[in-house]
C-alpha cells in the first residue's frame, strides 16, 4: 500500500463543496467553550457534508486563529450561522421541519447503536464541555440520543461525541438512500 498524495485524493474546492449535495443534518453547538472543539467539529462536518452548523451562546464563531488551527479551513467550506439564544435557533429549526435531538445522557434516551433514522431532517444539539445540554433544552427536544460507553468515565470530549454521531448519521443516511458512492 502507498499513501495517497494530496493530488491523488482529488479534493474538491470550497466552491465545489458549497455546490455539492449535503446530508440533511444540522449540528447545533450550545455554549462550547473550546475554540479547538469548535474547529474540530467544523472539520468533521466538512468531511461528511453536514448541511450546516448552528453556533449558540458563548460558542465562538469564525474567523478565529484557534478555530482555524483544528478546522484547517473547514470553517470556510461549511455553512454556519450564529444565534445568541439557542431557543431562537430551535424555533427556527422546528419551522424548517427538523427533528430536534439532544446528544445527552438522560432517562429513556435512545442508545446510538439502537437509533434508526427516518427520512427526515435532523438537528443534533451538543452542549457545554462540563455541563452538557441544559435541562431546559432537553425538555423541548423530540428525543435524546446517547452514545453507549463502557469504561469508567462515561464522558466523551464534545468534538469526539460529535464525530461519532455525525458518522453514524452519515452511514445510516447514505445506506438508506443508497448514495454512498454518489455524494458528488
Amino acid at each position: 500500500m502507498k499513501k495517497l498524495t494530496v493530488e491523488e485524493m482529488n479534493r474538491m474546492s470550497i466552491d465545489e463543496f458549497r455546490q455539492s449535495r449535503k446530508i440533511p443534518l444540522v449540528i447545533v453547538l450550545d455554549d462550547i467553550r473550546s475554540l479547538y472543539n469548535v474547529g474540530s467539529i467544523f472539520r468533521t462536518s466538512d468531511a461528511f457534508r453536514v448541511e450546516k452548523l448552528v453556533l449558540c451562546g458563548i460558542t465562538a464563531c469564525p474567523p478565529s486563529v484557534e478555530i482555524h488551527k483544528t478546522a484547517l479551513g473547514a470553517e470556510d467550506s461549511v455553512q454556519w450561522i450564529y444565534y445568541k439564544n439557542i431557543f431562537d435557533a430551535i424555533k427556527d429549526l422546528r419551522n424548517e421541519k427538523y427533528r430536534i435531538i439532544a446528544i445527552e445522557q438522560v432517562e429513556k434516551s435512545t442508545k446510538l447503536n439502537k437509533w434508526n433514522i427516518k427520512e427526515e431532517k435532523y438537528a443534533l444539539i451538543l452542549g457545554n464541555e462540563v455541563k452538557g445540554v441544559k435541562q431546559e433544552i432537553v425538555d423541548i427536544c423530540d428525543e435524546c440520543l446517547e452514545i453507549p460507553q463502557y469504561g469508567t468515565k462515561h464522558s466523551l470530549n464534545v468534538s469526539c461525541a460529535a464525530s461519532i454521531v455525525i458518522w453514524d448519521y452519515f452511514k445510516q443516511y447514505t445506506e438508506k438512500v443508497n448514495i454512498k458512492n454518489n455524494m458528488v
